[in-house]
Parts: C-alpha cells; structure tokens; sequence
C-alpha cells in the first residue's frame, strides 16, 4: 500500500521530492508553460508548513550525461521563487560534497532546487553509486513525479530501497486517484476517446480500455486505418495498412464483447496540412487520390457528442484533428466542449490532448488532467509503473 506525504511525520526533516519541472522554455530561458511546476505546489507547501527542509530534485530535457547550459533548471528556481513568495535557493549539481554542504546550510521551512538530475547519466542508467549519492541527501523521499514515473531510473525507482521513510506526493496521490477512478470503479456508462496519428502506438491501450468501457470513440488519423481496413478509400492520408488486419480484429472484438465503436462519418479535407489550403467537408467515402483527412466534420462530430451525452465517466488521450493548424482544429475544440458540458467524471492525458483542451479554454471544467505524458500512456496500456511500484513497500 502506497503512503503519501501527509500520511507520515516529516515535520522539520530533511525532505528530498522528485518533481517533474520539465517544462518549456523559449530560446531566451524563459519558461513559457509553468503548469508542472504549480501541479507540484500542494506538495512542495505542505512540506514547508511542516518545517521541512525540502529538496527538490527534478529532470530537464535528454541531456544524456552532458552539462548542457539550455536544459539547466536554474529558471526554474526564479519561478518558483515567484510563485512562492519566498526566495528558493539553487545548487550546480545534485549530488557530492557542495550540494551535501547547500543542503546542511538550509534552515527549516525553507527550499533548495537541485540542479537537472539527467546530467549525470547514472540518472538514466539507474547506477549504484549514483544511487546511493541520491539517498545520502535527505531523511525522507517522496515521489510526486507520477509523468516520470515509467523510468527505472535511479530518481523514481532506484533510490526507495535505500531511504527509511518514503511516500508518494499529493499530485501523484491525485493522479493515481483520478486514474483509479477511472479503472477501478468507474460511474458508468463509461466513454473513452481515443484520437492521435497511429494506430501501432495505441493498440496496448485499445486492448486494455475496450472491455473496460461501454462506448470507445475513434479519431484522429489513427481512425483511417479502421477506416481502410473497412474497405473506404481515404485518399492520400496518413495510414497504416500494415495494421488493417489488427483493426478489423479490434472491431470483430468489440461486436463480441458488445461495445460500441464510433468511428468519423464525415471529414474536413485538403491537399496538404497548411493554413492556406483549400478545404473541403465531404463523407468519409468520398475522399479521393490527391486529398488528405485532416479532422472530423459537423456529422461525426454531432455523433460523437451524442455518443458522450449519456456518459457518467469520459477518459480522452488524443485529438481527432490536426488542431495545430485553424482549419483542422473545429473538430478537436468542439469535441472538448462536448466532453465539459455533460458534467461527466473526466480524466485528460496526453501532450497534445492537453494542449488543445487549453486551447477550448475548457482546462478548468476537465475533473482531472494528467501531468502525465508516456507514463499516462503506459498506465491506459495497464502496464505497471516501476516509480509506483517502488513506492508501494
């Protein structure tokens, strides 16, 4: 059973929480999406309020044992330090003697930003050594870096053996929650849409979701290789034919086990993926040689709505259009407000399936969205998360 940190005495210890502060930063160092950092606060604020010295500890980017300057965490202190409203401090590195030295200095309630982890590559590789530096730094570990947290790397998995106390953090208690929610005990009917550009990079989280749901909603260029595999013509579009086999198998086992699958109708055309391409909205077995599927038309998405009307709990992890660009990005948006405005249990995952819901500007309306980007992806596949598993002594 997993504990986390407000069920343990961490009142002035010395607190190491792995956070995931990978966030994006423009070519100047300025940080243009802070949401991981402030996902991190309820963690970050507890531990202050119970005089712990914290450390935080965190990766940037793929370094892969480099010191590259542009992936330092350095910025990330400055905001923090804004967000807080109280000056938090940073060292150069993560483990040896000058950060042991920054970390004995720390007074009570007060925090320390270590520098990007991945710099050393014994962060990837899980080392011993690195390892044990690790566990040198604090009385107390938690792990509040759910989106890091299908690595075994030595952060998120190969450090717990070697610390006494550790816990999980209250945003990995949230998203485990949320999640479990979803799979475990769900208010039914349950909907999941499932969107994104293949079909090979989703069939796990298929497998696992469809006899788990009663309705599954397909889109996005992963839905014209069940489209193709049903003998429609989708034009010159992005599919994999490779695959038809699987989705027809997909679709036969959705039938049997009594699930229904919504699939696009109709379509928003154009030659190629730019702004100013002409465009067109025809059904989906009109598409023709030299035309692309780029989103979902007005049918399909009325069909999908309609789909969602009923549904108790919603789970969504990709777009069903090429929302990037404004004149595929109808179907996408629509759908989020679909999804928002029937007062479902909602749980959003995905890089991209968050963007776009921001870009509806439904973000506050979502019950739960993932920080999670792979290990979301993994946990959808019902794979076991080595970070979550570590935790659970």
């Amino acid at each position: 059973m997993i504990k986390y940190i407000d069920q343990i005495d961490i009142t002035a210890k010395k607190v190491l929480i792995r956070t995931d502060f990978n966030v994006p930063m423009n070519e100047k160092g300025d940080i243009t999406d802070d949401t991981r950092i402030r996902a991190c606060l309820p963690t970050i604020m507890y531990a202050l309020a119970q005089n712990a010295k914290v450390i935080i500890l965190s990766h940037m980017g793929r370094p892969k044992g480099e010191r590259i300057e542009k992936l330092s965490l350095k910025p990330v202190a400055g905001r923090l330090s804004e967000i807080l409203g109280k000056n938090v401090d940073f060292v150069d590195d993560c483990i040896g003697d000058n950060v042991k030295a920054k970390i004995e200095e720390l007074t009570a309630g007060n925090v320390l930003l270590l520098e990007n982890a991945r710099y050393h590559i014994g962060e990837t590789k899980n080392n011993s050594d690195f390892v044990k530096s690790l566990s040198e730094l604090a009385d107390v570990y938690i792990n509040d870096a759910f989106s890091a947290s299908h690595r075994e790397h030595a952060s998120v998995f190969g450090i717990t053996p070697l610390v006494k106390e550790i816990a999980g953090g209250l945003l990995m208690k949230k998203e485990l929650t949320s999640l479990n929610r979803v799979f475990e005990d769900p208010l039914r009917p349950m909907v999941a849409i499932l969107g994104g550009a293949k079909v090979s990079t989703k069939i796990g989280t298929i497998e696992n979701i469809l006899p788990k749901v009663e309705k599954l909603i397909i889109g996005g260029a992963m839905a014209n290789t069940f489209l193709g595999a049903m003998g429609v013509n989708v034009g010159d579009s992005l599919v994999e034919p490779d695959f038809y086999e699987t989705a027809t198998n997909i679709l036969k086992k959705a039938k049997e086990m009594n699930r229904n699958i919504y699939l696009p109708v109709d379509c928003i055309i154009a030659p190629e993926m730019t702004q100013d391409a002409p465009t067109k909205m025809i059904p989906v077995q009109e598409v023709t040689s030299g035309w692309k599927i780029f989103d979902i038309g007005f049918a399909t998405l009325n069909l999908f709505a309609e789909a969602l009307q009923d549904a108790k709990t919603i789970l969504w992890n990709g777009p069903v259009g090429a929302f990037e660009i404004d004149n595929f990005a109808m179907g996408t948006i629509r759908l989020s407000h679909a999804v928002v405005s029937n007062y479902a249990f909602s749980v959003v995952g995905g890089g991209d399936t968050v963007a776009a819901i921001k870009m509806a500007k439904d973000e506050n309306l979502i019950s739960y969205i993932s920080t999670g980007g792979g290990a979301f992806l993994e946990y959808l596949e019902g794979k076991e998360l080595p970070g979550i598993k570590a935790l659970d002594k």
